[in-house]
C-alpha cells in the first residue's frame, strides 16, 4: 500500500498503522490481502440540540411550562405564609443588630481582661485598674459613636419624610425588611422552599458507564479495564430526552446483546432503576456496537401520552398505526396489513388496552371491516361493537361456537378473494397482494378484515371447538396475509396447551407484557427471545402496566402502549361509526344483523334498488332514496359520499339530466347495473 492511499469519505481522519498491522501491510507488496482498520465515516455532532429539535420541541417546552406553572401554584398558594414568617425574621433580625449593638458598646473582652487581672491577686492591681479605666475610655468612645450614628440616621429619616414621595418608602422599606430578615433567619432554614425535589441520581459519566459495564463479569471488558485500554465512547453522553444517551464500541469478542441479556446486573452497577436503564444494539454497525439510554426516573413515574387519533384523524390500515411510545417518549408504529398479531400478558398488566388501540385503529378506517371476539365475557371491547361486522362477548358454548364459525368464514374468504385477486390484472395488484385502490372497489370484496380473538385460549381450548378453531386459525395466519385478513389473538395464558405451535410460530408481530416464565416469555417472543436479554418476566406486576417488549419490524424493542379507557374508547367508536355511516360501510352487527352471517352489504345493489324504473338520477336523489328506503344504513348519507362511492365502484358520475328536471351531476342505471353484473 503506498503512502498516498486515501480514504473515500473526505471528513475522516486517516489513522496510521499501529505496529501490530506493520506485517500486514508489509505483506500487501507480495499480493497478499490484508485489513487494515481505518476510521469509519465520522460522526457529527447535531448542529441543534436534541432538547431543541423539531422533534423534541413540543416536549421540551411542555417540560418548562408545566415545571414554570407548578412553582408557580406551589409558591403562589404559600405567599401568605412567606410574607408573616418573612415579618417575623425581620422582628428577630433588628433585635439581633441591636443586641450585636449593645455588646459592642459594652466591650465584653475588656471585663475578660479586668477578671483575669483580679484573680491574678495582689500582684495584679495596677494591672486591673488598667483594665478598668480602659474599658470606661473604649465604652465612652463607642458610646459617642454610636449616638453619632443614631443621631444621623434620626436626621437623615426626618429630611426624607418632609422631601421624599411616600411611594419611595415601599422599595426602601422592603430592602430593609430582607435585610433585617436574612440576619433574624435561623441558620439553614430558608423562608422559600424550593417547589421541586431534586431527583436523587448521580449523572453518568463514561467512567460510571465504565464501572457499571465491569460489574457485569465479562471477561472481554475486565480485560479492557486491567490493561487500560477501556471502553471507547463514540458519543458523548449527552442529554436524550427524558434521559442520556451514549453511544459506545465494546471490546473486541463482547456484542451488545451480552449486554441486553445483563441488564439487570447493569441497572445495579449505575444505580438506576432497571425501567430507566435500556441498552440495546445499533442494527447498522457491527455486533460490538451499544446504544446505552438512561432515564431520569423510574418509566413507571412518568405519565402516558395519549394517543394520536382519540380526538381526530383517520387511520390508514395499509400503513403504521400509532401504537405507544418508546423509553424516550417518541412515539412507535406499528403495521396492521400484512402481519398477524399475538398479544400476551398476565392480568391486569394492560393486555386487552393494547387489544384496544389495534382495534381502534381498525376501526378508523373506514376501508376496513372489524371483526371482534372477546371471551373474557366482561364487555371490555363493547365499545366497538357498533362498528364491527361481527361482534361476540362471552364465555359460553354459543360464544365459543360463533368464534369457531367466524375463523371457518376467514378461512372460506380466502380462498374466495385467491380466486377473485386471480382475475384481477397484474398491474393492478402489485406483489400478487390486496392494496388500498382494490379494497376501495365495492364489487371485488377485497376489504381488509381485523379479526380479534381476546382471550382465546377459552376457543382453543374448547372441547368441541377448539382444535378445528386452531386449524383455521393457523391455516389464515399461513395465508391470509396477502389477500388483507388479520388475525389479533391476545392471552393471558401462553402456552403450548392454550396455543399451539403452528400459530404462535407463524405470527409476524408480537407483543409481551409481564409473563410469569421463561417458556411464556419465548412462546410470545420466539424461541430464545429470553436467552437473549428480551425478559419480560422482569416486568413489576401492576406497576409496569403497558409495558412490554414489541416485535413487529426487525429486532425486539420496549414499547409502552397508548393508554385507552372504555369512555375514550366509547368516543373513538362513536367517531368512527359516523365515518363509516357517511361511507356507507356499516354492515353485519353494526346494523343490528347479530348473527353476522349475512354478507356485507353491497353498495351498488342498494342503488340499483331504489333506481326503480328510471334510467337516470342525480346522486341527490340517490343519497334521499337510500336514506328513506334504509335509514338504518344510510340516514347520514351525503351526495358527495354518493359521488366518491360510485367513482370507486367504477360507475362514471357526469351531468345528466333527470325527466323534466334541470342539468345536475349523476349516474346511468346501465353504468351501475354493469358493476353488479
Amino acid at each position: 500500500m503506498s503512502a498516498d492511499t486515501t480514504h473515500d469519505h473526505r471528513d475522516a481522519e486517516v489513522v496510521p498503522l499501529r505496529a501490530d498491522q506493520a506485517a500486514s501491510a508489509a505483506d500487501l507488496d507480495q499480493g497478499s490481502a490484508a485489513y487494515i482498520d481505518t476510521t469509519p465515516v465520522p460522526q457529527r455532532r447535531p448542529i441543534v440540540p436534541p432538547a431543541l429539535q423539531r422533534a423534541n420541541l413540543p416536549a421540551t417546552a411542555r417540560f418548562h411550562v408545566g415545571l414554570a406553572w407548578h412553582r408557580a401554584r406551589y409558591h403562589g398558594l404559600r405567599a401568605p405564609f412567606y410574607l408573616v414568617l418573612t415579618l417575623w425574621h425581620a422582628v428577630r433580625g433588628a433585635g439581633r443588630l441591636t443586641g450585636r449593638a449593645v455588646r459592642w458598646w459594652h466591650w465584653p473582652h475588656g471585663w475578660v481582661l479586668e477578671s483575669q487581672a483580679v484573680a491574678a491577686g495582689r500582684p495584679g492591681h495596677q494591672e486591673a485598674m488598667r483594665a478598668h479605666q480602659q474599658g470606661l475610655k473604649t465604652r465612652a468612645a463607642r458610646g459617642r459613636i454610636i449616638a453619632a450614628v443614631l443621631i444621623t440616621v434620626a436626621a437623615v429619616l426626618t429630611a426624607a419624610v418632609l422631601t421624599v414621595p411616600w411611594q419611595a418608602w415601599i422599595p426602601v422599606g422592603l430592602a430593609a425588611v430582607i435585610v433585617l430578615a436574612r440576619h433574624g433567619r435561623p441558620d439553614g432554614r430558608p423562608v422559600i422552599r424550593a417547589a421541586v425535589v431534586a431527583p436523587a441520581y448521580e449523572t453518568p459519566t463514561p467512567q460510571i458507564i465504565t464501572r457499571a459495564l465491569g460489574a457485569l463479569g465479562l471477561a472481554g471488558i475486565n480485560e479492557a479495564i486491567r490493561t487500560g485500554e477501556g471502553i471507547r465512547f463514540i458519543t458523548d453522553v449527552h442529554r436524550d430526552g427524558p434521559g442520556w444517551g451514549c453511544d459506545l464500541d465494546l471490546p473486541h469478542g463482547v456484542t451488545a446483546g451480552m449486554i441486553v441479556a445483563r441488564r439487570d446486573q447493569l441497572a445495579s452497577g449505575l444505580r438506576r432503576p432497571l425501567s430507566a436503564t435500556w441498552p440495546e444494539p445499533v442494527a447498522t454497525e457491527h455486533e460490538g456496537r451499544l446504544r446505552l439510554w438512561i432515564g431520569y426516573q423510574d418509566l413507571a413515574k412518568t405519565r402516558p401520552p395519549a394517543w394520536p387519533l382519540a380526538r381526530s384523524g383517520q387511520a390508514d390500515v395499509f400503513a403504521a398505526l400509532p401504537f405507544g411510545t418508546d423509553p424516550r417518549g417518541r412515539p412507535v408504529t406499528v403495521p396492521v396489513f400484512e402481519a398477524n398479531w399475538l398479544v400476551g400478558a398476565m392480568p391486569g398488566q394492560g393486555k386487552t388496552s393494547a387489544v384496544r388501540v389495534l382495534a381502534c385503529g381498525a376501526a378508523l378506517d373506514p376501508v376496513a371491516d372489524v371483526w371482534i371476539h372477546e371471551h373474557a365475557g366482561k364487555g371490555d371491547l363493547e365499545p366497538l361493537a357498533q362498528v364491527c361486522h361481527r361482534y361476540v362477548s362471552g364465555l359460553d358454548d354459543d360464544s365459543i361456537r360463533y368464534s369457531a364459525d367466524s375463523l371457518r368464514m376467514l378461512r372460506a374468504e380466502l380462498e374466495r378473494r385467491s380466486a377473485v385477486l386471480k382475475k384481477v390484472p397484474k398491474e393492478q395488484r402489485p406483489d400478487g397482494k390486496v392494496t388500498r385502490e382494490l379494497a376501495a372497489q365495492r364489487g371485488l370484496r377485497l376489504r381488509p378484515i381485523v379479526a380479534v380473538f381476546d382471550e382465546v385460549q377459552n376457543l382453543f381450548m374448547h372441547p368441541e371447538h377448539g382444535s378445528e378453531a386452531a386449524a383455521d386459525a393457523a391455516y389464515v395466519i399461513r395465508l391470509g396475509r396477502a389477500y388483507g385478513i388479520v388475525l389479533v389473538l391476545a392471552t393471558q395464558r401462553p402456552d403450548a396447551t392454550s396455543l399451539p405451535t403452528a400459530i404462535s410460530g407463524n405470527v409476524s408481530s408480537r407483543f409481551c407484557l409481564r409473563v410469569p416464565g421463561q417458556v411464556e416469555n419465548d412462546i410470545v417472543l420466539g424461541t430464545s427471545s429470553y436467552k437473549n436479554g428480551y425478559k419480560a418476566t422482569a416486568f413489576r406486576a401492576k406497576t409496569d402496566a403497558g409495558l412490554g417488549w414489541l416485535k413487529a419490524d426487525g429486532d425486539p424493542q420496549i414499547a409502552r402502549t397508548y393508554y385507552l379507557d372504555l369512555p375514550a374508547t366509547e368516543k373513538i367508536a362513536a367517531r368512527a361509526r359516523a365515518m363509516r355511516s357517511a361511507a356507507g360501510v356499516l354492515s353485519g352487527y353494526a346494523l343490528g344483523e347479530h348473527d353476522g352471517t349475512e354478507a356485507p352489504r353491497s353498495f351498488a345493489a342498494d342503488v340499483l334498488t331504489v333506481f326503480g324504473t328510471d334510467a337516470k338520477l342525480y346522486t341527490a336523489t340517490i343519497a334521499a332514496r337510500l336514506a328513506e328506503t334504509l335509514p338504518g344504513v344510510y340516514s347520514d348519507l351525503t351526495t358527495e359520499a354518493v359521488a366518491s362511492q360510485l367513482r370507486a365502484l367504477g360507475v362514471p358520475v357526469k351531468k345528466l339530466r333527470e325527466p323534466g328536471g334541470a342539468a345536475g351531476w349523476g349516474c346511468e342505471r346501465a353504468a351501475v347495473e354493469a358493476v353488479t353484473s
